[in-house]
């Protein structure tokens, strides 16, 4: 299911919309819809984390850290992505995006209270 739902955050990063998402992805648009929103609430907070386990992971963060991708929604999927990245390299070359991103955030990506809000 991680895979699902990531597929259908990254076609939301590059400008798919919730029904489009839903034929694609076959699944009911109001399930996508709820999957983006609750995305879209967090989404810098959660390019936060995953910008911060990105830095934790790579000798030079300056070099791999994502450019703006565009909105707050695309510049945290950038931010997973980069973290995935970072995991491959130094841990599990075939680690999935979605899977690390489930790791991360320990199954709750979309949960209430994932991640805590910044004090």
């Amino acid at each position: 299911m991680v895979e699902v739902i990531g597929a259908a955050l990254e076609l939301k990063a590059t400008g798919a919309g919730h029904r489009t998402i839903a034929v694609r992805l076959g699944r009911p648009p109001t399930t996508v819809r709820g999957w983006l929103r609750r995305f879209a609430a967090r989404a810098a907070r959660v390019a936060g984390v995953f910008t911060s386990y990105l830095v934790t992971l790579v000798d030079d963060p300056a070099a791999v850290l994502p450019a703006p991708a565009g909105s707050a929604f695309a510049d945290a999927v950038a931010a997973v992505l980069a973290a995935t990245i970072a995991v491959r390299s130094r841990f599990v070359a075939t680690a999935p995006m979605w899977r690390v991103a489930s790791a991360v955030s320990r199954g709750a990506l979309l949960a209430p209270g994932w991640p805590a809000p910044a004090r």
